[in-house]
């Protein structure tokens, strides 16, 4: 089946630090249990210290605090993640997320949001679905554990 990234989409991060930050109803940063493990590793935390320090619990499913004074990711410092090597599914997939792959809101909302897009080396349609797939993998994870 053919889909309008079939040839691939150019992205790069460029560093702006917009895509750490809530906007609307993206607020939440979802994280399954391996995000938890991963990120607590990343600052030297048992996963039962990281989750009680970082996360809350919503409906079921835990997600990072969000930041009292910002509206910027808690992790987030200078524009760059502090703990990039532990960063979730959530933020590791980002611009490729399934919500962003409708043409209309790709180039309606993403394009114009993110600073990264059509810069950089060209993702192919196989890495694009890859992304796709760890992020809906993680999203089955959240809700039916």
């Amino acid at each position: 089946m053919s889909v309008w990234y079939e040839k691939g989409i150019q992205f790069k991060c460029q560093g702006s630090g917009k895509c750490c930050s809530s906007r609307g109803e993206y607020g939440y940063v979802y994280m399954t249990l391996q995000d938890r493990r991963n990120m607590a590793k990343a600052l030297d935390l048992n996963t039962t210290e990281f989750t009680k320090k970082y996360c809350t619990k919503t409906s079921g499913v835990y997600h990072l605090n969000e930041n009292e004074d910002s509206p910027d990711c808690l992790f987030l410092k200078n524009n760059k993640c502090s703990v990039y090597t532990g960063r979730p599914t959530q933020c590791r997939t980002w611009p490729f997320w399934p919500d962003n792959m409708n043409a209309k809101v790709w180039s309606n909302e993403i394009v114009s949001y993110c600073p990264g897009i059509n810069k950089g080396r060209l993702y192919s349609k196989k890495e694009i679905d890859e992304n796709l797939k760890l992020e809906a993998d993680a999203e089955n994870e959240l809700f039916i554990s």
